[in-house]
């Protein structure tokens, strides 16, 4: 009797009154303890409003609907093929839609249907997916910032190869927790060449200096991701590093000086096409022929074996490994210990080897320096507090 009286009162109604009525109308059928056939009369009813003209009917009946697992699919499946300012909240909430559906909504819909379906939580893999090959890039960065939308690793190295240009895009990427280490440096490795180009076009260095800082602040950054990355990753970090020319002799001897040994047996094992605990074994065994041999094995250039045996065997020793920084950071004495060694050898040309570690030591004592102001700020701090 009801939805008669609404079919009757809707032919005449201004909009605004219809959007109203049609908005109690969805409300009573999701939440009223209506009879089967009020239930299927009000079902009826919101079927004949679908073709309202005005859409602000549409867009009220929409809002009602749009979260709601009880709400009647024909409905739901209409609103989300009608305008995109209609179809939005229900492609955004509804629970009645699968990964088929949302899929098809993304590659036929325009921003505001690929935005609304970026934001729904719970978003699974395949629709991620879609939306990293065919979505606009403010559709891209609503995804990123979606923490619980389950992103595939390549979903996300698509979303860095269209749209890594665009800083929000790469800050909300790297605010994800679930992101892959091996992603997190092709980000890096983005933003140096970025850089590097912007200041060589300003003239501030030239390109050659421009590309060594930035190749060193990459393996910086390399080594402090191996750092904080689960073991699980550490294989797939060494394979997508070497894929990209970039698991060079100098990024795993910073690695070894930063006591990053994980890395080290790592990337040595990659290298050399042995499994790691053969690796590990070599490193701690007492004699130095299986190192050399694994070294070789390993390829690495012969000039740069002395920096390599002194710190394994200062690593051996122990003692150095405990300086502040974890095995993020170079190690100072370490380094100096190296450097020492290696300035007294006489084995081919080993120039290029010193200019390195004295790179590092220079680095080190810098990140020391920097951490012995920063304790010294905190005590003053602590201490002002106090009094």
């Amino acid at each position: 009797m009801i939805v008669r009286h609404f079919l009757d009162w809707v032919r005449s109604a201004p909009a605004g009154k219809r959007a109203e009525a049609t908005a109690a109308l969805a409300s009573a059928y999701l939440h009223s303890d209506l009879s089967a056939d009020d239930m299927a009369a009000a079902e009826g009813a919101m079927l004949m409003s679908l073709d309202d003209p005005s859409p602000l009917v549409r867009r009220a009946l929409a809002d009602v609907l749009a979260a709601s697992p009880s709400a009647p699919p024909a409905v739901v499946l209409a609103l989300a093929a009608d305008q995109p300012q209609i179809a939005a909240p229900v492609l955004a909430l509804s629970p009645l839609f699968v990964d088929a559906d949302l899929v098809d909504a993304v590659a036929t819909g325009n921003e505001d249907i690929q935005i609304a379906i970026a934001s729904r939580c719970g978003l699974q893999r395949p629709v991620a997916a879609a939306l990293a090959e065919v979505g606009t890039a403010e559709a891209c960065l609503v995804l990123a910032e979606n923490h619980e939308a389950e992103i595939a690793d390549f979903s996300v190295d698509r979303v860095l190869q269209r749209f890594g240009d665009i800083p929000l895009i790469r800050e909300a990427l790297l605010a994800r927790d679930d992101l892959a280490a091996a992603t997190r440096l092709s980000m890096v490795a983005k933003v140096s060449a970025t850089l590097v180009d912007f200041v060589a076009a300003c003239r501030w260095l030239d390109a050659e200096h421009a590309r060594r800082i930035a190749r060193e602040a990459c393996e910086k950054a390399t080594v402090t991701l191996a750092a904080e990355a689960p073991a699980t990753q550490m294989r797939a970090l060494i394979r997508h590093l070497r894929a990209g020319g970039q698991l060079t002799a100098g990024l795993i001897l910073r690695a070894l000086l930063s006591g990053n040994v994980v890395l080290f047996e790592e990337a040595l094992a990659e290298l050399a096409g042995i499994p790691v605990e053969r690796v590990s074994n070599l490193l701690y065994d007492a004699g130095n022929a299986g190192l050399r041999a694994l070294f070789d094995q390993a390829s690495l250039p012969r000039s740069t074996y002395p920096a390599f045996k002194e710190a394994i065997e200062a690593m051996r020793e122990g003692g150095f490994m405990i300086e502040p920084g974890g095995a993020a950071r170079l190690k100072r004495r370490m380094i100096e210990r190296v450097l020492t060694r290696c300035e007294n050898e006489d084995i081919g040309d080993l120039a290029p080897l010193l200019t390195l570690l004295r790179r590092f030591a220079t680095e080190a004592a810098r990140e020391e320096a920097r951490l012995f102001c920063d304790e010294l700020v905190t005590e003053n701090y602590l201490d002002d507090e106090a009094a």
